[in-house]
């Protein structure tokens, strides 16, 4: 299965673009760049910009799935968001200076977003 970290990170800034983070999908293109060259793939990026926490909570949505589907032929979305706070309030890495509703919709809709890029039988063909 290819990996739907991209696509749902970059769909769930398309979706958060506003007026006051008109580059949020420029941020997240410098973090998915960042997680393709760092030397760790399996360490979570220092999500202090928004672009940068977006691609983190792809990556830990992505993670969280694949160990989940371990257990359960498909992993059910709520428990998946859930267990994806819960990393997110353990994680020692700062993170952007967000009101908790706003945090809320930034994890809803970013894990929203890679679940489905996840189903999309076209990702990874050219």
């Amino acid at each position: 299965m290819v990996d739907p970290v991209g696509p749902g990170a970059r769909a769930a800034a398309h979706r958060l673009t506003t007026p006051h983070n008109p580059n949020l999908a420029t941020d997240v293109e410098a973090a998915l760049h960042a997680r393709e060259t760092t030397t760790r793939p399996d360490q979570y990026l220092d999500p202090i910009s928004l672009g940068a926490l977006i691609v983190s909570i792809a990556s830990l949505a992505w993670t969280v799935y694949n160990d989940l589907k371990k257990q359960t032929p498909a992993p059910h979305h709520d428990v998946i968001t859930r267990h994806v706070r819960i990393r997110l309030d353990q994680a020692e890495t700062p993170q952007p200076a967000l009101s908790p509703t706003d945090r809320d919709r930034y994890i809803d809709i970013t894990i929203e977003e890679t679940l489905n890029a996840a189903q999309d039988p076209t990702l990874g063909q050219d």
